[in-house]
């Protein structure tokens, strides 16, 4: 499987398991909701939906029927399948929610990853954080490094352009530091204030510890720095 193939079928069942949905509605999601797919077609997400199926992760269920069934055959209109998540592929999504490996420090990996930091345990959210965070400052290190060497041999608007793209990525680790103290900040007033065990436990679940911003609990998902904005390896 391919990083790109593993980033969609990480989508697709996170956002299958909000509720069941068909392809299009899936595409719309992961357009409007995901940036990263904006250039992805109905190619790419059908035989993924297809391999999930397969799998046993997904089942297809028809979706509601045309108004008038006899008019159906003759306007070609079918009703839509509608995907739901299968318990082994709540189980599995949930596996890859656990996982905090090199690859989901990655541009792409990341910005799917934080998407669905609301279903993410707070230990979790925290390693993928820092590992991000270390991620960027050795790009940020070498990036620094390259351009002391080739500095002299640079024209201007070449040298605005290695500036613009370390300028993005030190404002996406000072990003990154304001997530990860608000974690912090999270699990010590959990740790300090009174209650029950079970108290405890229950505000040590996802969706605890994303600063808020003005009006941010009746706004989107958090969308994190573009990766692509000169950032690239």
């Amino acid at each position: 499987m391919s990083r790109r193939s593993g980033i969609l079928e990480f989508a697709v069942l996170g956002l299958l398991r909000e509720a069941p949905m068909h392809g299009y509605e899936l595409r719309k999601r992961l357009n409007t909701s995901l940036g990263i797919f904006r250039a992805f077609s109905y190619g790419t997400l059908y035989p993924c939906l297809k391999t999930l199926v397969a799998n046993g992760w997904l089942i297809e269920e028809p979706g509601n029927a045309p108004d008038d069934a006899l008019a159906a055959p003759l306007s070609g209109r079918r009703a839509k399948i509608v995907y739901r998540l299968t318990a082994e592929g709540k189980e599995h999504f949930e596996e890859l929610l656990a996982h905090t490996g090199p690859d989901s420090w990655e541009d792409e990996h990341f910005a799917a990853r934080f998407a669905f930091f609301g279903q993410t345990e707070r230990e979790v959210r925290m390693r993928v954080l820092e590992g991000r965070r270390s991620r960027l400052e050795e790009r940020l290190e070498k990036m620094r490094a390259s351009l002391a060497r080739t500095r002299e041999r640079l024209d201007d608007y070449t040298l605005e352009l290695q500036r613009h793209g370390m300028e993005s990525v030190e404002r996406e680790v000072r990003w990154l530091n304001e997530l990860i103290e608000s974690e912090r900040a999270g699990r010590d007033q959990r740790r300090s204030s009174p209650g029950s065990a079970a108290q405890q436990q229950n505000t040590a679940g996802p969706g605890d510890g994303l600063p808020r911003r003005g009006n941010a609990e009746t706004s989107g998902p958090a969308t994190p720095p573009d990766p692509s904005d000169g950032t690239a390896n």
